[in-house]
């Protein structure tokens, strides 16, 4: 299992991904442009210590992130509000990369296409969306308890 952040705009959230990630044994890919300078203090600050403990890995743009998993026998699933399927109906496999659109803008149209599959969390009808790294949480410990992915 991994998280990718395409693009990510608000360094708490990153680090607030990447201490979870530390914490679930999950690796995790970073999309690049980010909307800061990675490594910020406020990053840090979320991420505590924990982000020394992260299997990282940052891509220049889209197409990188895209070429690098060529090879790789995996799904990206991207979570998103404008999905129809809800993620607690999913049946997610070991080897599933969830992605995470930007805070500001979700994801663009070429992500929403390039993805094996889309899923939303169910919400009240009038809240538009959850924070990005509440969202990346709840989907990631679903996916986790399907696969026996948590640590031991």
């Amino acid at each position: 299992m991994r998280l990718a952040l395409f693009e990510p705009d608000i360094p708490q959230n990153a680090g607030t991904i990447l201490r979870m990630a530390a914490c679930f044994g999950v690796s995790v890919d970073i999309i690049e442009p980010c909307g800061f300078v990675f490594g910020e203090r406020q990053m840090r600050r979320a991420g505590m210590d924990y982000l020394e403990h992260v299997a990282l890995s940052k891509h220049a743009s889209w197409a990188e992130f895209t070429e690098s998993r060529a090879n790789q026998d995996s799904r990206l699933i991207l979570l998103t509000t404008q999905a129809e399927d809800i993620y607690s109906n999913f049946r997610f496999d070991s080897n599933d990369i969830l992605i995470v659109g930007r805070e500001s803008a979700g994801a663009p149209e070429y992500v929403h296409e390039a993805v094996d599959a889309r899923l939303r969390i169910p919400m009240a009808p009038e809240m538009r969306s959850l924070n990005v790294a509440m969202s990346a949480a709840v989907v990631l410990g679903e996916a986790l308890r399907q696969t026996s992915g948590f640590p031991k």
